[in-house]
Order: structure tokens, then C-alpha cells, then sequence
């Protein structure tokens, strides 16, 4: 391939990538509407991890998008996603690409809204990026590690109990396999150096291909 073509064989092959990974049935879904939906997703198993993922965006001249897309870390600007995968790091949801300025949190609840019985069934397992979700959703499988105590004058070394040490351990050895779903979806390049590409809703489309290419190894 021509390097001066490979902008235009991009645009013109990956449709017909994303039409050959949905005939696969190996696209992550990107629209959930029902608990239903949701369990459809998960192909009969009960384990769900929940994570987002960020990658480095182009930065715009325009104050109003700067802002937008401000992700507060290193003066990054970055485009985010919900990622949803099974403990063997299948992608089963992938959210829509948003501005890295939106918390991880808020975006589940957008996607997933509290007043539906998502989780009721199902082993949740989140980082601390998702406090407030079991009180919020209904569900008593839905674990999150425990917050260090604050530091103050009658405490100025807090630390976690032994207890909450090893809870932690347990749930960072199941949690560590999205990390590993997402670093599949990484593997692509295109995710890991700044997205400059300006085609609308290429910057979603892109990444929605990345995660079904690597159900693609998963399947093989």
C-alpha cells in the first residue's frame, strides 16, 4: 500500500472491516436498552467488569473545545469510553466516545440509568472510579475496593485494616483482566498515538473496530 493512499484505503476498507465483524458476531455492543439486552451480552455467564479507557485526542485552537475535552491529567486532551468485559477479557459493551472532561462514573449512569435493575443478578466488579454505584444500583455482588481513611491530625498515617488488604487483592486478581481487554483493544496503534483524524464519528467508529478485532484473537 502506497503510503500516500493509506489515508483513503483507511476510510474506504474499515466499513467494510466493521460489516465483517458484526456478520462475525464479534462487535461489542454499543447500545444497551434493557437488563434483558445486557444478559443477552454476557452469552449466559454472571461476571461483569466495568472500566473506562482514555486516549490521547488532538487539541483544538477553540477555547470552548479545549475545555470540553480537558481530561484534568497532565494537561491532556483525551476521548473516553465505557468498556464492559467477561473474566476471559471478551468485550461484551463498549460505550460511545465521549470528551475525557466526563467522570467515569457519571458516564455509567448515563449509559446505565440507576432506576433500572441492571446489575441485580450479576458479579460487578469496578475501581474506585466508580464510588456511589452500590448504593446507587441495586445489587449486593457488586464490588469496589474500600477508600483509604482521610488524613488528619488524630489519624496522620491512615491505612487500610489487613481485612480490607486482602479484599483488595482478591479484587484486583479478577479486575486485572479488563486491563488485560483493554490492552488487547490497544494493541491497534491508532488508539495508542494522538487521534488527528477530523472525519466525524471516525474517532468512535475506529476504536468500536479495535475491540472487535481482538474478540477476533480472542475467537482464534
Amino acid at each position: 500500500m502506497a503510503r500516500s493512499k493509506a489515508h483513503e484505503h483507511l476510510h474506504t476498507l474499515s466499513p467494510m472491516l466493521y460489516d465483517t465483524l458484526v456478520s462475525l458476531d464479534l462487535m461489542p455492543y454499543r447500545e444497551l436498552t434493557t437488563p434483558e439486552e445486557l444478559k443477552a451480552a454476557l452469552q449466559g455467564g454472571d461476571r461483569l467488569l466495568i472500566d473506562a479507557t482514555e486516549r490521547a485526542d488532538h487539541r483544538s485552537q477553540e477555547d470552548a473545545k479545549q475545555r470540553e475535552h480537558d481530561s484534568g491529567k497532565k494537561k491532556q486532551h483525551t476521548l473516553k469510553n465505557t468498556v464492559m468485559s467477561l473474566p476471559d477479557t471478551l468485550i461484551v459493551f463498549l460505550g460511545r466516545t465521549l470528551s475525557g472532561h466526563h467522570h467515569d462514573y457519571t458516564r455509567l449512569q448515563q449509559e446505565f440509568p440507576p432506576d433500572v435493575d441492571w446489575f441485580s443478578d450479576l458479579h460487578v466488579r469496578v475501581d474506585r472510579g466508580y464510588l456511589g454505584i452500590q448504593s446507587d444500583y441495586r445489587g449486593e455482588q457488586i464490588a469496589i475496593p474500600t477508600k483509604k481513611p482521610r488524613k488528619s491530625h488524630k489519624n496522620p498515617n491512615p491505612l487500610l485494616s489487613e481485612e480490607h488488604r486482602a479484599v483488595h487483592t482478591a479484587l484486583s486478581r479478577v479486575r486485572i483482566f479488563i486491563e488485560h481487554a483493554i490492552g488487547g483493544m490497544k494493541r491497534y496503534n491508532i488508539l495508542v498515538h494522538t487521534f488527528r483524524n477530523r472525519i466525524e464519528n471516525f474517532e468512535d467508529d475506529v476504536i468500536g473496530v479495535c475491540a472487535g478485532l481482538w474478540n477476533l484473537v480472542l475467537s482464534y
